[in-house]
């Protein structure tokens, strides 16, 4: 236990969610509940992709911001290669809450960030 508060299952399945999120990948040891529940932790992870335009904007102009140092062509090169492999995915959300809740919008904004990113 953490502090004799959080019993260790807890924390073991805590840590084995924030994991998931590195490569987005639901563990394949997982039980049926476990991969659903991975599935919906991994899709609010993704929840600010099918955000409303001005978080969407503010949560791209601080990845810009986190990535600073790198020059504005490559930078430019870099993420719409991420944002071009993201729609090129059947789904972007693995649960049907998520697919219901934010694709769509997901899609739009990714679009949207893509063709910004070739303008310039």
């Amino acid at each position: 236990m953490i502090c004799g508060v959080v019993p260790d299952p807890t924390v073991g399945r805590a840590i084995q969610l924030i994991e998931a999120t590195e490569r987005h990948l639901v563990p394949e040891n997982s039980s049926a509940d476990e991969a659903e529940d991975c599935r919906i932790f991994l899709d609010m992870d993704l929840s600010v992709l099918g955000s409303n335009d001005e978080v969407f904007d503010a949560y791209e102009a601080g990845g810009r911001h986190e990535y600073r140092h790198v020059p504005e062509d490559a930078f430019r090169q870099g993420r719409a290669a991420i944002l071009e492999r993201f729609l090129s995915r059947d789904r972007l959300y693995m649960s049907e809450w998520g697919y219901e809740q934010f694709e769509a919008k997901a899609r739009e904004n990714l679009g949207r960030s893509l063709r910004a990113l070739r303008k310039a």
